[in-house]
């Protein structure tokens, strides 16, 4: 497939679509939890603190969160997660 240095290469929103992709394909539920789990520590990460704390307590903003995690400064936060999640693949 893919090596680290070639994902490397890629933009935090390709590393996501790459990402999202493969586990919807094979329904990867454990890596969308993961994915989930992260968004708030990301989120807080990027400067969105408040955007966080309202996360950690609505499963519905986490969901909208998980279809908007390919956007500027949360994508970048999460841009180790796609990283290891594709580079486990191979």
């Amino acid at each position: 497939m893919t090596d680290r240095a070639e994902l490397e290469q890629l933009s935090s929103k390709e590393l996501h679509d790459r990402a999202l992709h493969h586990a919807k394909t094979h329904l990867d539920v454990g890596f969308l939890w993961r994915l989930l789990e992260a968004i708030p520590a990301a989120e807080a990460v990027s400067g969105s603190e408040g955007e966080a704390e309202q996360d950690v307590l609505s499963l519905t903003e986490r969901i909208n969160d998980l279809l908007h995690a390919d956007e500027g400064a949360l994508a970048d936060a999460l841009r180790p997660l796609y990283l290891e999640y594709l580079a486990e693949l191979d």
